[in-house]
C-alpha cells in the first residue's frame, strides 16, 4: 500500500460573520478560526487551489481571501552563514567544529 502526501496550501478567509464559518468545510480543511478578528484558516489541495479560491471570493459572507506566503519563503539558511553578518573568531571556530 503506497501512501502519497497531498500538497496543500493555506488560505486565510476573512468573514463578515462567524456564523457562516462552518459552511467553509466543503472547500477544505478548517485549521483555525479567529473569533476576534473573524477569519478562518483553510487548507486546500494544491491541485484544486485556483478554482476553490475563485469560488470562495464569490460567496456573499466572505470579505476577502488571502493566500499564505509560506510556500514562497526560503527556509534553507545554511548557505548564508557568514555572508549576512560578520562572524567573530569565536563564532568561526564554532561553525568549523560543527561542520566537521
Amino acid at each position: 500500500m503506497n501512501f502519497k502526501i497531498n500538497e496543500r496550501q493555506s488560505v486565510i478567509v476573512y468573514l463578515y460573520h462567524l456564523k457562516n464559518s462552518k459552511q467553509l468545510r466543503r472547500y477544505g480543511t478548517i485549521h483555525y478560526v479567529s473569533k476576534r478578528m473573524k477569519y478562518v484558516v483553510l487548507y486546500i489541495d494544491h491541485s484544486k487551489l485556483s478554482d476553490t479560491v475563485k469560488k470562495l471570493r464569490e460567496i456573499r459572507f466572505v470579505k476577502r481571501v488571502l493566500m499564505s506566503p509560506r510556500p514562497n519563503i526560503k527556509i534553507n539558511f545554511d548557505d548564508e552563514v557568514g555572508k549576512t553578518y560578520k562572524l567573530t573568531e569565536e563564532d568561526r571556530e564554532k561553525y568549523r567544529s560543527n561542520k566537521e
